[in-house]
């Protein structure tokens, strides 16, 4: 064997050790990223469906309000599910009270999970969720009819051109919870898929 295809052949095993590595490499990085994903959700409080925002000492602004619009969806549950009323007008800052009801209209139990959206995509950031139906499972029996609660205050820092916050809750038939918590993180166009 010549010089030059021995080196050839030195050259080509030292570039497959390394191609090796970093292909081992990027499979170890996204193996990770999931865990290391939720664990800077956790840190900055993104994607916290199931935990009610921390209590905090606001002033209410009575110089302003902001229209709250519900909306009740289910994806493929035999509910009825609603808001009590549509629309309610609230000021930054005060504490208030909805209230969902929801009809099992099937002969047998349903466990279902309500995922929330805002509208627009921003105002979740300055609605801060105290109790919610959506921090739990819903078990619901053939028939039982349930009104369930959501209190939230609208965040004083909330910009001024925020005069309209659409609170949509969607039900799905319950999972395990990290095959809906991940669900939700790949978006709109996954979920209708469930």
């Amino acid at each position: 064997m010549s010089e030059s295809a021995s080196a050839v052949r030195s050259s080509n095993r030292t570039l497959l050790v390394r191609l090796s590595v970093v292909a081992a490499g990027m499979f170890a990085f996204g193996f990770a990223l999931v865990p290391f994903y939720e664990q800077i959700c956790r840190v900055t409080g993104l994607r916290d469906l199931d935990r009610p925002a921390a209590a905090v000492n606001t002033q209410v602004d009575p110089t302003r309000t902001v229209r709250i619009e519900l909306d009740a969806n289910t994806h493929g549950m035999p509910w009825r599910f609603a808001p009590v009323e549509r629309i309610v007008d609230v000021h930054p800052g005060a504490v208030t009270h909805v209230t969902y009801e929801i009809v099992n209209t099937s002969d047998r139990p349903v466990v279902g999970q309500a995922i929330p959206s805002y509208g627009p995509q921003h105002a979740g950031r300055y609605f801060q969720k105290l109790d919610c139906f959506c921090f739990a499972t819903q078990t619901l029996q053939p028939g039982e009819v349930r009104r369930m609660p959501v209190v939230f205050v609208v965040d004083p820092a909330a910009p001024v051109d925020l005069a309209t916050i659409t609170l949509s809750y969607t039900f799905f038939r319950w999972r395990r919870r990290r095959e809906l918590l991940m669900a939700t993180r790949r978006g709109p166009a996954r979920l209708a898929g469930w």
